[in-house]
């Protein structure tokens, strides 16, 4: 069944700064569009979202402005583009407009490497509640244990379209059974985000969270049903994470995975989670 891609990472360190990277060998080096194409072969994918990969602070611009002109080119089947910005940061609306392009579709701030205070600012708040007037949506990148200042930020901007990315980072090599605590509490967190009528959730990331013996349908279903018991076909997307997935098994293999764990779906209801949603959460 035809996908769109809405988590498709792009690296290129010959011309970004990615500090990150260097606590995960795996993803040293380039991971350009041709690799990604080499990749997704066979899997349906039909258009992408370029997301992100938490540059450093000083590529930022250069970041969005390289992506938006790359998705100027049809060819590149890149559909829309979210841009890391520091809504922390005073001149937020400068930085906005540094990455603009006809392709920006939303901002995202990866808030799971930084304590929970960075969200709890009035500043951040007030600028991530400025991304509705702007039309642009949040993705949130949160751990399972900041799933409260997740639900404070998404209450204190109703208007803010906001998308969770992973399916709220389950710690699924910790807890990889229903009984357990930790599934108890990141089932109870997911359900209180779901209530929040301005969020939707992302299939997407789960592999990266589990051990190789739980990348399975049994071993990664008890989370992706609560998902979809959550928020419904009708408030999800999928993503692919690559090359992040590339931590686990890649893109063919998160791809393979998730037609198993949606299969019992209609079709109407696959389409949703697959490609409809996306292009009407994105604007695409």
């Amino acid at each position: 069944m035809k996908k769109i891609d809405t988590h498709q990472h792009l690296l290129y360190p010959e011309q970004f700064n990615y500090s990150w990277t260097k606590d995960f060998p795996v993803l040293g080096g380039a991971f350009t569009l041709e690799d990604y194409r080499n990749q997704a072969k066979g899997c349906d994918i039909e258009g992408t979202v370029f997301m992100e990969v938490d540059v450093d602070a000083e590529d930022i611009a250069a970041e969005g402005q390289f992506f938006g002109s790359l998705a100027g080119d049809s060819s590149s089947q890149i559909l829309g583009i979210i841009a890391s910005c520091r809504p922390e940061e005073a001149d937020f609306e400068a930085q906005i407009e540094a990455v603009q392009s006809p392709a920006l579709r939303g901002i995202r701030r990866v808030l799971h490497t930084h304590p929970d205070e960075l969200s709890h600012s009035i500043g951040f708040r007030a600028n991530m509640a400025k991304l509705a007037r702007m039309g642009l949506t949040a993705d949130l990148c949160v751990s399972q244990q900041q799933h409260g200042s997740a639900l404070e930020l998404i209450q204190a901007c109703p208007d803010t379209r906001f998308i969770l990315d992973h399916c709220g980072c389950p710690d699924i090599a910790k807890h990889p059974t229903s009984d357990t605590e930790g599934f108890q509490n990141w089932k109870a967190g997911i359900h209180r985000l779901a209530k929040q009528e301005n969020l939707i959730c992302k299939l997407s990331g789960i592999t990266a969270y589990a051990k190789p013996e739980q990348r399975t349908k049994a071993g990664l279903a008890p989370y992706v049903t609560e998902i979809l018991e959550s928020f419904g076909p009708q408030r999800m997307v999928w993503g692919g994470d690559w090359p992040v997935c590339n931590l686990a098994d890649g893109l063919k293999k998160w791809c393979q995975l998730t037609d198993e764990l949606i299969a019992d779906l209609s079709a109407d209801e696959q389409s949703q989670i697959l490609y409809i949603n996306a292009q009407t959460f994105y604007s695409l």
